[in-house]
């Protein structure tokens, strides 16, 4: 299982949008039903600071969601508005409590 993490730094008035674009990734995730993919993003306490967080069980599922049109328009909108730009780190999963997939 491949595990990524990636944090990054928006502008104060491009937040919101921002939300609304991940919203839309969200969604065309969602419509696919791929189980092989876990995708979560959290904000910080400081408002502005996301995290992505994705876990991609199988190959296939490497390509989500990277490949899909929602998010090259997130990442486009995302390149032109940020603080802080993109940490990115990959983990591998040693153990879980609950499944995972």
């Amino acid at each position: 299982m491949k595990v990524t993490r990636v944090q990054y730094t928006v502008r104060s008035d491009f937040v919101e949008e921002n939300k609304t674009n991940i919203d839309a990734v969200m969604s065309e995730l969602r419509a696919l039903a791929n189980s092989d993919v876990q995708y979560a993003v959290y904000l910080h306490g400081d408002g502005k600071t996301f995290m992505h967080l994705v876990h991609q069980n199988t190959a296939d599922a490497d390509r989500f969601p990277t490949s899909l049109s929602s998010f090259k328009h997130f990442q486009a909108r995302l390149k032109e508005n940020l603080e802080i730009p993109p940490k990115v780190e990959s983990f591998a999963l040693v153990q879980s409590a609950t499944p995972m997939f």
